[in-house]
């Protein structure tokens, strides 16, 4: 059984037991996780497609870390003008793990 989530403006497609890095969730490691916008629930041949989210349908996730990801550069130059900005960025991730699918 797999199911497509909707979390930090991104679409993940999950099954039990997989593990993924999504945007930082409040909580802290170890602590347990829903997902309630379902947007699509599958189980071989049979799937169910929401308009836009299955009523009743969630996912729960086990918090595994919280993370960090890779340092991301914005450099901006404007030639010959001696004009040079330099930003950095890192995005706050977290690492969950699927328990459970419960569509309706």
């Amino acid at each position: 059984m797999y199911a497509v989530i909707k979390t930090g403006g991104k679409q993940y497609r999950v099954a039990k037991d997989d593990v993924v890095t999504i945007e930082r969730v409040a909580g802290e490691a170890g602590a347990k996780v829903e997902f309630n916008e379902v947007l699509m629930v599958g189980s071989g041949e049979s799937v169910k497609v929401g308009a836009p989210t299955i009523a009743g349908a969630k996912v729960t996730a086990e918090l595994v870390a919280l993370t960090r990801g890779p340092k991301v550069i914005a450099f901006k130059k404007r030639r010959r003008k001696n004009s040079r900005r330099k930003k950095g960025h890192r995005q706050d991730l977290c690492t969950v793990r699927i328990t459970s699918i419960t569509g309706a």
